[in-house]
């Protein structure tokens, strides 16, 4: 049973083997080179997991906006993602006039570190009147002010659209198209939200122009497949609210399609009520996670401290029970971080995947020309699949950093390595076969001298381009970690 003391004793025993001397190498009398690797216990950035920064939290001003231009939270371990989740009036303010840049001009500042951005554009708030742009109403769109917590109300001080309205569905359809031209297959976006329904995007209208229940699902599927229409390169997620916010289980209709469909989940929120009623989906994302990254969204933080429903434990745990890849920072960042900094530190060893090698080994010396063999153990540390994948490939470099010779294992992708729980590790071991320069029957000279030369290893793309970062400290600063010297002997 996975429980608190066996998650927190893992963590604790992980962290400790962190400080050992890293790699350990030996060599046996059989001329084979040993090597044991040690995780080096520091935050991971990689592609479909990490920390998700709201720097816009529906309100534009919070929580980025005490940020300075030049300020991308480099100190914050593990943040790979800017979440921009803004109101459709503040893009699209007048028909066919755009805004987009509220949300490009953050993202640059993060694309220019690397890092990536996610996107949710909502159409229902209860702080501003129209979310939906007021020119969606004037044109004909049928909808329906409401009070907060109390429904429909003529003088509400809210604005829902009738979300199956022709009028509103047509214009959201132009929107989303446009939309979809500057952020559809862009290697920048991490996910999309399908945010277009219901109050703050969560796909819910209980407390707000409360949607009929014997429509719910068809009007939720039609925001569905207009995502769909327009986003075909980008994965898209729901909130699970969209099954209703206190409902366990793991199959409904709605989520059943979603899931069919190649559409995530996200959690909105988790710890938004004190235990034991700190979430109620973790079920649900067991149907999620084997396929796609789940996405965590924790509470206003300062709101759950007054709830008294924030727990660093729970927090913790919240990732182990949904296997989450992605976790927000849903807050003033750097208060966020200040008062939590061992439970991230703790989250960021488990947060999505981790691939570690465990030890390798491989001949002391060999023969130009000749094969040999280079054995591996692996495991995969996290809560998660490595979602993207990748292939291990070793490079032999000289002591000039130059790429010597590269061979990439096209046998075995790490995205088949199953998640590690604190109460049983699981390993896979893999041989590669490798043949520095051949010989070929054309006569012509070589390039490769006989030596002394480094050894790396790496995880990515089948050209041998690494992609994937790991946890070892000795690296060529290109995803390229040593394991140690080969000598390449005369053919």
């Amino acid at each position: 049973m996975l429980t608190m003391k066996n998650i927190n004793r893992f963590i604790v025993i992980s962290l400790a083997l962190a400080f050992l001397i890293c790699p350990i190498i030996h060599a046996d009398n059989n001329n084979i080179v040993k090597v044991i690797l040690t995780d080096n216990g520091q935050a991971l950035i990689n592609p479909d997991m990490g920390w998700t920064m709201h720097y816009y939290s529906n309100n534009i001003t919070n929580y980025g906006s005490r940020l300075e231009p030049s300020d991308t939270l480099e100190d914050f371990p593990g943040l790979s993602t800017v979440y921009l989740r803004v109101p459709w009036a503040f893009i699209e303010p007048e028909e066919g006039n755009y805004n987009w840049s509220l949300l490009d001009t953050p993202a640059q500042r993060w694309i220019d570190k690397g890092k990536r951005i996610a996107i949710r554009l909502t159409t229902s708030e209860n702080w501003m009147r129209y979310a939906t742009p007021e020119w969606v109403k004037k044109a004909g769109a049928r909808g329906y002010f409401y009070q907060y917590g109390q429904g429909r109300k003529t003088t509400g001080p809210s604005w829902d659209p009738d979300f199956n309205d022709p009028i509103y569905l047509e214009k959201l359809d132009r929107f989303l198209a446009n939309m979809a031209k500057r952020y559809d297959n862009n290697p920048n976006v991490a996910f999309i939200d399908i945010g277009t329904f219901g109050l703050w995007g969560e796909g819910h209208t209980h407390a707000s122009s409360q949607t009929p229940d014997d429509i719910l699902y068809s009007t939720q599927k039609k925001h569905i497949d207009l995502h769909l229409k327009h986003f075909k390169n980008t994965l898209l997620c729901i909130s699970d609210d969209f099954v209703g916010h206190n409902k366990p289980g793991r199959n409904f209709p709605i989520t059943d399609y979603a899931l069919k469909k190649g559409i995530t989940l996200r959690d909105d929120s988790i710890m938004v009520q004190p235990p034991p009623n700190s979430w109620y989906h973790a079920e649900l994302a067991n149907s999620f996670w084997p396929k796609f990254p789940v996405i965590l969204e924790h509470q206003h933080y300062g709101g759950s401290l007054k709830r008294n429903a924030w727990d660093k434990d729970l927090w913790l745990k919240s990732v182990e029970d949904y296997h989450a890849s992605y976790m927000s920072i849903h807050w003033w960042p750097r208060v966020l971080l200040n008062e939590n900094k061992d439970a991230i530190d703790k989250i960021n060893r488990r947060l999505g995947y981790r691939i570690c090698i465990k030890e390798a080994s491989w001949p002391e010396s060999i023969n130009i020309g000749t094969p040999f063999e280079i054995k591996t153990t692996w495991k995969n540390a996290g809560v998660a699949p490595c979602y993207p994948g990748g292939y291990i490939t070793f490079t032999i470099k000289d002591d000039k950093q130059g790429i010597v010779s590269t061979h990439t294992n096209d046998t075995f992708n790490v995205r088949s390595l199953q998640p590690t729980f604190p109460d049983k590790e699981k390993t896979k071991t893999i041989i590669t076969k490798l043949n520095i320069a051949p010989k070929f029957k054309q006569n012509f000279k070589r390039n490769i001298k006989p030596g002394q030369y480094n050894l790396y290893i790496s995880i990515g793309k089948l050209d041998a381009t690494p992609t994937i970062q790991l946890p070892y400290n000795k690296n060529d600063n290109k995803k390229r970690y040593y394991l140690g010297k080969i000598n390449l002997l005369p053919r």
